[in-house]
């Protein structure tokens, strides 16, 4: 039997009376389960818009993006696509061209829109376009002498767009030879095959052509603006973003999912973290009482430490008595609160409990229970108790027998 483990167990729950020293040391216990649970289910509720936020992000963007650092078009290489495919976790490489045009419709309606250029057969989204087609298909081909074009069911209803309608794309290159050289603008007629509806999480509603046809548009022969990737794993992109560096050189800009919206991901790192460190104070004030039941312990029984010092007991294992009670009391408050926690959340990720009351992209509150995050708050919380203990270990360790024995 290991005897510091038992005094310090039977100084905590004596079951002779209730005192004032178990009431605080039942506090302690409550604030330090309550701080846990809320923590566990806090962090676990920001893990879940991160990942319901990054799936629709994920509707667009790639794994990882490559572009020349320097300037905005990049030569379409054959050998560079071919070389990037030998990574492993390459799963499909996707030229594409992006960048701004004037849409011209019927009846002079003008209007800036994002176009992008793709190839249909290699486009890494293509399911997800595909799926999300409300009106006609995603035909990007030439018909009739007329290349196909896909626009986003916000446009098509803002300027009653329906498939087979004609309009026309005018890049901003063309408006300015058309300004510098005194010439008429060359515009590009497209027709309308389509319309897609996909939750969006930014403001930026895409225009789909076809790659060829955007290298006319934007004056880009046998050039893109870069490559999108689809890796085997998307949490693997940091690893390969490394790899590719070190292939591709300076030249290149190599982004990930998460720079490609780094500030909105950031910003929901920061608020995560923020709630962690704020409802800490939680656990911080249950520490506090752990202080002061502690202390009073150490007053209450300063005639059995003198005793059991006289006994032979060093200051040493004195100490660690009361050290051993603040842990108890945090592997107590710690134990139930986690399974509280992860109980809570648990239910809330299978069965949706807790509804939005605002009408947003998801019914309930989402759930994403992270083992990483789930050791950060025991080992935080533990970290409070043993810090809190330290101070009544301390005097405790520096009672004088002879003073004990007399009740000084």
């Amino acid at each position: 039997m290991n005897i510091i483990r038992f005094i310090s167990r039977r100084y905590l729950f004596s079951r002779k009376h209730i005192s004032l020293i178990s009431v605080l040391t039942s506090i302690s216990i409550a604030g330090i389960t309550i701080g846990t649970a809320l923590l566990i289910i806090i962090l676990s509720v920001f893990n879940g818009f991160f990942d319901v936020i990054r799936g629709f992000l994920l509707s667009f963007d790639p794994d990882i993006r490559i572009e020349l650092a320097e300037t905005s078009a990049m030569p379409f290489d054959p050998d560079l696509i071919a070389e990037i495919e030998d990574n492993p976790e390459v799963v499909q490489v996707a030229p594409f061209i992006e960048g701004k045009a004037m849409l011209i419709s019927e009846g002079n309606q003008n209007d800036v829109v994002v176009v992008r250029g793709i190839e249909r057969s290699s486009h890494i989204r293509i399911s997800d376009l595909e799926q999300s087609v409300q009106d006609g298909v995603f035909d990007l081909s030439v018909q009739n002498g007329k290349p196909g074009l896909v626009v986003s069911s916000s446009v098509a209803s803002q300027y009653g767009f329906s498939n087979g309608d004609e309009i026309a794309l005018l890049s901003a290159a063309g408006m300015r030879r058309a300004i510098t050289q005194f010439s008429a603008p060359r515009v590009s007629r497209f027709q309308v095959r389509g319309n897609y509806n996909i939750q969006q999480i930014i403001d930026d509603d895409i225009t789909y052509i076809n790659l060829t046809a955007a290298q006319r548009l934007f004056n880009m022969q046998n050039e893109i603006t870069g490559l999108d990737l689809q890796l085997t794993e998307t949490d693997l992109a940091d690893e390969v973003k490394t790899d590719l560096a070190e292939i591709l050189g300076p030249d290149y800009r190599i982004q990930t999912w998460y720079d490609l919206q780094k500030p909105l991901y950031d910003v929901m790192y920061l608020e995560k973290w923020g709630s962690y460190f704020i409802l800490m104070i939680i656990v911080l004030v249950a520490a506090l009482n752990i202080v002061g039941s502690l202390t009073m312990i150490v007053i209450q029984k300063k005639k059995d430490i003198g005793v059991l010092i006289s006994m032979g007991m060093t200051s040493k294992k004195i100490r660690q008595i009361f050290i051993t009670q603040g842990v108890q009391i945090g592997l107590i408050g710690c134990g139930i609160g986690g399974v509280l926690g992860v109980t809570t959340a648990w239910l809330q990720q299978e069965y949706g409990l807790v509804k939005l009351t605002s009408s947003f992209i998801i019914d309930a509150y989402p759930v994403s229970i992270q083992p990483v995050d789930i050791a950060l708050v025991v080992g935080g919380s533990l970290i409070l108790c043993l810090a809190a203990s330290w101070y009544p270990a301390a005097r405790a360790s520096k009672v004088e027998p002879a003073d004990a024995v007399r009740g000084e």
